[in-house]
């Protein structure tokens, strides 16, 4: 017998008409890839997914993983099979019904991040019927809906199969047509993306008439936008731009926590470089004041954990505080053969970290670690990343989707969708609980791994990032904050301009 896992989630009777725009500067480019679940790499595209389209089952305000266009989901005993009962009348924008076949067409078609953890762990996918969607996996698999049914993929969105055939991949990125709460209508590249209401939306008819997303950069001139009413929400108000916010009538910060920042040392499981040796890696540790650059990023409202894992995602360990140490970070390199320091090549980061990058290289060169950023813009970033192609210094953005296992299993493992390396020990550990059912079990060998993780110091935490947004004078509901561990503005269809 099946056992219910979630109900009908009740739908949102229809208001009033869509009225007037709202308009997001946003601080990093957007691309024809986010228009795609099938391509997502990154947790930037769900800013856009967030409004084209609509997955199965997606974080939604008060719940991790809730139900969408599936109304209701089943798991058998034995772990093994999951089924998804659709919800009735729900439609894509060009009217076609969402059915079980465009469900499973593209979950088999996603090839994201995690597509290789899919297709390893999923046995078959069966559409039996217009409404009904069952998985099947190899063995049971405690962490299948944290993969499905929160922003750590998005295999579980769907698109309209015989629309996508019809277009092709490269046509459907030029004019996508999803099920979510707003149309495309048009994206000028570098420039902006503008969506409009589709009033026949399943939880609600949206709110706003018009969304625009405009691409700036700069965050000055993003504050400016703001300022001047040219855009109603900022993204990224960072040090003296949030301090000048708050004194601002009439306009509010708004911090969200969506994700955690860290120096990874991708050469450290080469017995050639100076990374393999731990005292190295400790001495990297010692030399960043963590506090000192929260403070000036985001006006300390940032949260420094010591962990490559959110201190928000279950199972998550808190380690020993690092003590900001410089003195014993040069001792650390002496004892380990580099007394005048060395080269340590080029420091990879996101364009949007820019500032917080060349700080912490500052505080690495203090001790000796001399490095030379080289800043990517996003998408190109995290390509690389997952292709691996990225060595010396690379200070790494993940966001807080998933749990302990996602994190360790994506960045830890050998054969990990990030990981430059592994160890024999480790990789035991993450077999051992990636199969256990037993909550307690689990949780025992997670904190072994994360305690692990510290006493080899296997990567230079940084901090929980406060991503602060400034919020115009027209705003009545952002949508920040409303799904936690959530970076933007979500769901679309809950975002307000306060009554004229």
């Amino acid at each position: 017998m099946l056992v219910v896992l979630a109900l009908l989630l009740a739908v949102v009777p229809a208001g009033a008409a869509p009225e007037g725009q709202l308009t997001w500067a946003v601080h990093t480019t957007l691309v024809p890839s986010y228009f795609d679940p099938a391509e997502t790499i990154i947790g930037t595209s769900f800013m856009v997914l967030y409004g084209i389209h609509d997955a199965l089952v997606k974080p939604l305000p008060g719940k991790g993983v809730a139900p969408a266009l599936a109304e209701s989901w089943t798991v058998s005993p034995d772990g093994l099979l999951y089924e998804f009962v659709l919800r009735k009348g729900a439609t894509f924008h060009n009217g076609e019904p969402v059915t079980a076949d465009d469900a499973k067409f593209s979950f088999e078609r996603y090839r994201g991040i995690y597509a290789k953890t899919l297709r390893e762990r999923v046995a078959a996918v069966e559409a039996p019927e217009a409404g009904r969607l069952r998985i099947r996996l190899k063995q049971p698999w405690p962490d299948f809906m944290t993969y499905l049914g929160t922003v750590t993929t998005s295999a579980a969105w769907v698109v309209p199969r015989k629309y996508l055939e019809k277009v092709g991949d490269d046509g459907f990125k030029k004019a996508p047509i999803g099920a979510g709460p707003y149309r495309f209508v048009s994206f000028t590249p570098g420039i902006e993306l503008v969506l409009e209401a589709f009033e026949g939306y399943w939880r609600k008819v949206p709110a706003v008439k018009r969304l625009v997303f405009r691409v700036i950069p700069d965050p000055s001139t993003r504050l400016v936008a703001l300022k001047r009413g040219e855009a109603d929400v900022a993204f990224s108000m960072v040090g003296e731009l949030a301090d000048e916010l708050r004194r601002m009538p009439g306009f509010s910060l708004k911090p969200v926590y969506p994700s955690t920042h860290w120096v990874s040392f991708p050469d450290q499981w080469d017995p050639k470089s100076p990374w393999h040796d731990r005292r190295v890696r400790l001495a990297a540790n010692h030399a960043i004041d963590r506090h000192a650059i929260d403070q000036a990023r985001t006006g300390g409202l940032s949260r420094i954990t010591g962990s490559i894992v959110g201190a928000t995602m279950d199972f998550f360990w808190q380690p020993p505080a690092i003590a900001f140490d410089p003195a014993r970070g040069r001792r650390l390199l002496a004892e380990a053969g580099y007394p005048n320091g060395f080269d340590a090549g080029d420091y990879y980061c996101d364009m949007t970290s820019v500032d917080a990058a060349e700080t912490v290289m500052g505080y690495l060169q203090a001790v000796g670690v001399r490095a030379r950023l080289r800043p990517l813009e996003r998408a190109a970033f995290n390509k690389s990343l997952a292709d691996k192609k990225l060595r010396n210094l690379v200070q790494i953005i993940a966001g807080t989707s998933g749990n302990t296992a996602t994190r360790l299993e994506a960045y830890l493992a050998s054969g990990g969708t990030f990981a430059d390396g592994g160890a024999p020990d480790l990789d035991a550990l993450l077999r051992e609980q990636a199969t256990e059912l037993d909550r307690g079990k689990r949780e025992a060998t997670l904190r072994r791994l994360q305690q692990l993780v510290h006493e080899r110091a296997m990567f230079a935490p940084l901090y929980d990032l406060a991503f602060v947004n400034g919020v115009g004078r027209r705003v009545e509901e952002s949508g920040l904050g409303l799904i936690a561990g959530y970076a933007f503005s979500a769901p679309y269809e809950d975002v307000r301009l306060k009554a004229r």
